[in-house]
């Protein structure tokens, strides 16, 4: 199932640097993992929106929670299902 991630990151800057080659890190391993598909900023902020895939809800919220500025981060959900105009390929 996919999942459009709206991720509000309100980590004290002093926290963020350095976290950042750990959050690097646990990103690379979901993207291998094939859970995180695309991650986008938001121009001038710290925000960014992300498409995962997992295969529910409770295994999104796994792998949220995984990254190491979770504690910081507010996180909207939208799950994501397929248009009926969509072509299948």
């Amino acid at each position: 199932m996919e999942f459009l991630v709206r991720q509000q990151n309100n980590t004290p800057p002093e926290e963020r640097e350095a976290l950042r080659p750990k959050e690097r890190a646990r990103a690379q391993e979901l993207r291998e993992a094939g859970i995180l598909v695309k991650i986008w900023r938001v121009l001038g902020s710290t925000d960014s929106i992300a498409l995962y895939e997992a295969a529910d809800a409770d295994a999104l919220h796994e792998a949220l929670l995984s990254l190491p500025t979770a504690r910081w981060m507010k996180f909207q959900v939208e799950p994501l299902v397929t248009h009926p105009q969509e072509k299948k390929t």
